[in-house]
């Protein structure tokens, strides 16, 4: 019997309900909702116990956002969306062999991803066979037996490729890029490469290194806070505080985003209740509502201002950094007129932020996606480097640069070497610790490995963890791509639909979740993570496992090297079993983890080097921190189209969807809304609910995706925003940023075409 599954996320025939959007955070709603995911799927105990120890230091670290703890923690260190992961992870239902031999993958692929993540923990390994229809149960033993065969049978390494989520640990994520390397590929794409990739090119070659510059005390120091691109309130809920923090200190929050979020402009943490406060603090001072695309011309008037306002900081210039003569040319040469056309602001609303930026001695730039997923994310980034460096705003305390990682351990995976791309000098040191040679060439990211499917180039692909079809755009290409695969294997926690768009022959191996107890070799073992701001520190869940047959993820990676290489390069199996001998192994290995089964054990953990925070250096090849020099973005689209960008709903973390309900946004009951323009709507003679045809342009080609109903929003003309995975279909593959070969999930060229109005009900 053929397989007939369906790639893209079925469409949604609920009711949608709306309700004027919210204009604030937290507060009472956000602790009823922990409550309600907590005791809905994991039971009084389980709640009781997992958020008590969540993000503290002898607990877990949070399976969600990779936001820094602070050094004095309070009883309930989590948010909303952190204790939805923690639920989501530890839940009481399983999915089991007996189940998959109920329904088959054509069945579950009907199922929204919603429907699929509720079904529960995955419970046992399990295999679809060539031409089977359902997955039946198969032994770790010959598991691993039939992968390693697999990978000894392929000729040449890099027809393989090995994928990476953001929440594999450190200890998993470097002895699985150890093996990779081992088996002799650099193939090893992960979900940097959809998210701060631009990031980390941008800020490597203007100061030296991939990540951001700031502490977590910075925030309590600095004077201005500039949020661009970013949703703080649904996607890093715990930066609130932070924010609350500096505003009771005196700072201003200069937020910029093309839709206005409740997040940014007031909160209410749950804990001020206990002491008696009912007072919500509001944080931005400003917001700007940016056209899609417009931050680039909006950066260019805000340097401007600094220019007029006489705030360059001469004496760090002059010593530190070069190249500011040509980018503030650059600017003098772009008008007034360009920039606010672009930006879709008034020179007078631009000039107010820009005054307040000139009047900042300590100034932190955060952002997330709404810069990276760009053609010019990388170019942006660099006009952020640009504006701060005009003012000496890195390597002192109160400012820099902080980029908002999403995944828990998504900056920790590169820094051990989950990288497709690395530079000699990693490698040298790699290859120095590790005792064998590893791969010189560079090997594929997301988009590329994509492209080798394709064309017919893997014939084995690996995910460690993740979404990988949910994640990915393009969805149909992707799909087409995973299918022809001979083995694709999947190690992961809950069913997803990457479980169900395979390859040929696919098994899953079900793993430990962060929340989990891990003996091996009858000693409790714990990992490690590096959050968002460099501090890598130890998670140790603990409660018993969901089931006896899962496995954790250092042991699968270890078991499988052992299987398929020997032991050659590395006694695999043994440092399976204690998790510290790969930490010895790392510190020998990588660069700034001296030490390190020591000073990990630290209450804190410890900070990695950073040399622009640390000392104001950059390991730039003239040892300077570089201001650039870019030509503004073409924005201009045809009058009957728009700009679409993506994003996230409340009841959503990254792929996982926990609930229907976008609680800051009023929108419940179904995801497939396009939120528009209401002067737009009326132009097109368009009510709340008119259902339309969501088509996208690029290069000549078309993507199609249909049943898409319009909610009116406070979003610039001419942009709308539609929830991923479900518009992802219409991302084309190539459609990337210059450099870092980030898919543009914030820039889509798009028409819509109505058919009918679906009835509905307000509240």
């Amino acid at each position: 019997m053929e397989r007939h599954v369906t790639a893209r996320t079925p469409v949604d025939t609920n009711a949608l309900r709306l309700k004027k959007p919210k204009t604030k955070a937290a507060g009472i709603p956000a602790v009823l909702s922990s409550a309600q995911h907590g005791l809905a799927k994991m039971g009084l105990s389980k709640t009781i116990k997992n958020l008590t120890m969540v993000n503290q230091k002898e607990g877990f670290d949070c399976p969600g956002c990779a936001w820094p703890d602070p050094e004095h923690r309070t009883t309930f260190e989590f948010c909303e969306n952190g204790a939805k992961a923690v639920a989501d992870e530890a839940m009481k239902a399983h999915v089991t062999p007996h189940f998959f031999s109920k329904h088959s993958v054509s069945e579950l692929s009907l199922l929204s991803d919603y429907e699929l993540n509720r079904k529960g923990r995955l419970s046992h390994p399990v295999i679809l066979e060539k031409g089977a229809t359902h997955y039946a149960e198969i032994s770790w033993k010959d598991a691993i037996s039939r992968i390693s065969e697999h990978l000894k049978s392929i000729p040449d390494p890099n027809r393989t490729a090995f994928y990476t989520s953001g929440r594999t640990s450190n200890e998993a994520a470097f002895l699985y890029q150890a093996f990779v390397r081992a088996y002799g590929t650099n193939n090893l794409p992960d979900c940097s490469n959809m998210c701060h990739e631009s990031s980390g090119k941008g800020l490597g070659q203007t100061i030296g290194i991939g990540k951001g510059t700031v502490s977590l005390d910075d925030f309590n120091h600095a004077e201005v806070i500039m949020v661009i691109g970013q949703n703080p309130g649904t996607n890093h809920p715990r930066m609130l505080t932070a924010l609350r923090d500096a505003k009771h200190k005196g700072a201003k929050i200069i937020h910029v985003n093309p839709l206005p979020e409740a997040g940014l402009m007031q909160f209410k943490h749950p804990q001020d209740y206990m002491k008696g406060n009912l007072k919500s603090t509001t944080l931005a001072d400003v917001h700007l509502g940016v056209r899609i695309g417009g931050d680039a011309a909006l950066l260019k008037g805000l340097i401007k201002v600094q220019v007029d306002q006489q705030a360059i900081d001469h004496d760090f210039v002059t010593s530190k950094t070069t190249g500011m003569d040509e980018m503030i040319a650059k600017v003098a040469a772009t008008s007034w007129d360009q920039i606010t056309k672009d930006s879709g602001l008034s020179k007078a609303d631009i000039q107010v932020a820009g005054r307040m930026l000139a009047q900042s001695k300590a100034t932190i730039a955060c952002w997330a996606m709404g810069l990276t997923q760009h053609r010019n994310g990388v170019a942006v980034i660099q006009e952020v480097v640009n504006l701060l460096l005009l003012g000496g705003h890195v390597g002192k305390k109160g400012a820099g640069f902080c980029p908002v990682r999403g995944h828990s351990n998504v900056q920790g995976d590169r820094t051990v070497g989950i990288w497709e791309a690395p530079t000699d000098a990693f490698l040298d040191r790699l290859q120095e610790g590790l005792g064998f040679e590893v791969p010189r060439e560079h090997g594929h990211d997301v988009v590329n490995v994509i492209d080798a499917m394709g064309r017919g180039e893997i014939d084995f692909f690996f995910c460690m963890g993740g979404n990988f079809l949910s994640a990915t755009p393009d969805t149909d290409v992707t799909a087409r791509g995973l299918s022809n695969i001979p083995l694709t294997v999947q190690v992961s926690t809950k069913l997803n639909r990457s479980h169900l768009v395979t390859g040929e022959t696919a098994i899953i191996l079900p793993c430990l979740g962060r929340t989990e107890v891990d003996v091996q070799g009858g000693v409790k073992q714990f990992v490690t993570v590096e959050n968002s701001m460099g501090v890598v520190h130890r998670s140790q869940g603990g409660l018993q496992p969901a089931s006896p047959s899962l496995r954790s993820e250092p042991w699968i990676v270890a078991e499988l090297a052992e299987s398929t290489l020997g032991v050659e390069h590395l006694p695999w199996r043994e440092l399976g079993q204690d998790y510290s001998k790969v930490r010895d192994l790392m510190e020998r290995s990588l660069f700034g983890f001296d030490r390190y089964n020591e000073r990990v054990n630290a209450p804190n953990g410890f900070e990695l080097p950073n040399p622009p925070r640390d000392s104001q250096s950059f390991s730039t090849p003239d040892g300077k921190a570089h201001f650039t020099v870019h030509d503004l973005p073409n924005l201009d689209v045809d009058d009957d189209q728009y700009v679409m960008m993506t994003l996230r709903s409340h009841d959503q973390y990254n792929t996982t969807i926990y609930g229907l309900s976008d609680r800051y946004r009023g929108v419940k009951g179904n995801r497939r809304v396009v939120c528009m323009n209401a002067t737009d709507m009326v132009s097109r003679g368009w009510k709340a609910r008119t259902k339309v045809r969501i088509t996208s342009h690029f290069e000549g080609e078309t993507r199609h995706s249909e049943h898409w109903l319009i909610v009116p929003y406070d979003i610039p003309s001419g942009n709308i925003a539609t929830y991923f995975p479900e518009a992802n279909s219409l991302v084309p593959l190539h459609s990337t940023a210059e450099q870092s070969n980030t898919p543009t999930s914030k820039w889509i060229v798009c028409s819509m075409d109505s058919s009918e109005t679906i009835h509905g009900e307000e509240e």
